[in-house]
């Protein structure tokens, strides 16, 4: 698959090595390519740079995971996404996300042409996509939106990343439950003391 990420720091970065080493081609979309923070990840053969129009030209699909805040800007810098898969991994956190919008993905939807945006990846700290590994298990992530096909695209993402299942929780109008879930990891993880190294996994019988 060829993915355009934009958004190249700690979760843009960790994904890109997973997927890069799971043979997919990656195109780090960024507004300076000479300069760009993540620029050590271009040695690997699988990923490449170019300018976040010309990522999204080349790509099925595109992963954004730049700040909340930038979420509008950014949609709209992608150019042409008709027909592409979009998957959000932001999170508004502390009321500080695009405004007028109640979660980064209805912004994202409002200022693309894809309909094909679902919101995954944010529900765990980026440690967890550079080691999903606890002892023999590895934590599962979640996915929301009304596209099927972009429900498809990102359950295969977090298992080739190394999660061992990803849930479809719902269509568009559990974006914000999303949103309230990670922030309950992120409670857990920065304000109640439990530290990063830690991750959901749901259990069935």
């Amino acid at each position: 698959m060829k993915i355009a990420i934009i958004g190249t720091g700690n979760v843009g970065g960790a994904l890109a090595t997973k997927w890069a080493n799971k043979g997919h081609e990656i195109i780090l979309g960024v507004r300076n390519v000479d300069n760009f923070k993540g620029i050590g990840l271009l040695s690997n053969p699988n990923t490449s740079v170019a300018t976040i129009k010309e990522a999204v030209a080349k790509s099925d699909s595109i992963l954004l995971a730049t700040p909340a805040m930038m979420a509008v800007e950014v949609a709209r810098s992608l150019g042409d996404t008709d027909g592409k898969v979009i998957i959000d991994t932001m999170n508004i956190v502390m009321g500080r996300g695009p405004e007028g919008y109640a979660n980064t993905s209805d912004a994202i939807l409002a200022n693309t042409q894809s309909k094909d945006v679902v919101k995954c990846f944010n529900t765990t700290g980026f440690n967890n996509m550079q080691n999903p590994v606890y002892d023999n298990f590895a934590p599962d992530v979640f996915v929301a939106g009304d596209s099927e096909k972009g429900k498809q695209v990102a359950i295969q993402l977090a298992k080739d990343a190394g999660f061992a299942e990803c849930y479809a929780v719902g269509g568009n109008d559990k974006f914000e439950l999303m949103e309230r879930f990670a922030f309950f990891w992120i409670n857990l993880a920065m304000f109640q003391g439990q530290g990063r190294e830690i991750g959901f996994k749901l259990l069935k019988r």
